[in-house]
């Protein structure tokens, strides 16, 4: 939903505001690309993950199992957080993340179309509701 005159007025007041008082600031959050973040995110992921499969290895050599589980879950914490951050870099993030109303009224056409179980029993639902049977 477009932003009303009276708020579209309020939001350049408000940066305006922000300019004049931090403009370094300012201009650091306008040129920042989210995905450059996500980026950052799969290489400390990567780091972590060969950290974890070292933690693993030593655990072995030194024959202290309680070293290679931690390891092991260095390198399990590690590609969740990559799988994580590459998920979003390329776009792929579930819909609750960013959902815009665009892609909610596509996943409301996508389920009128083909109606699950759920649609079928809400319907049913909805008729003895009325008193149609």
């Amino acid at each position: 939903m477009p932003l009303s005159e009276h708020e579209q007025r309020m939001l350049d007041q408000i940066e305006r505001a922000l300019y004049a008082e931090d403009p370094k600031f300012a201009h650091t959050v306008r040129q920042t690309n989210p995905q450059v973040h996500y980026k950052r995110w799969i290489v400390y992921s990567s780091i972590g993950f060969v950290l974890g499969v070292c933690l693993l290895m030593g655990g072995v050599i030194v024959q202290q199992p309680a070293i290679g589980a931690i390891g092991f879950l260095v390198m399990l914490a590690c590609t969740l957080w990559g799988l994580s951050g590459w998920r979003r870099a390329s776009g792929t993030a579930p819909a609750d993340t960013a959902a815009s109303p665009q892609s909610k009224s596509k996943g409301r056409k996508r389920n009128q179309q083909r109606p699950g179980m759920m649609n079928r029993f809400e319907e049913r639902w909805r008729r003895r509701q009325e008193g149609e049977q």
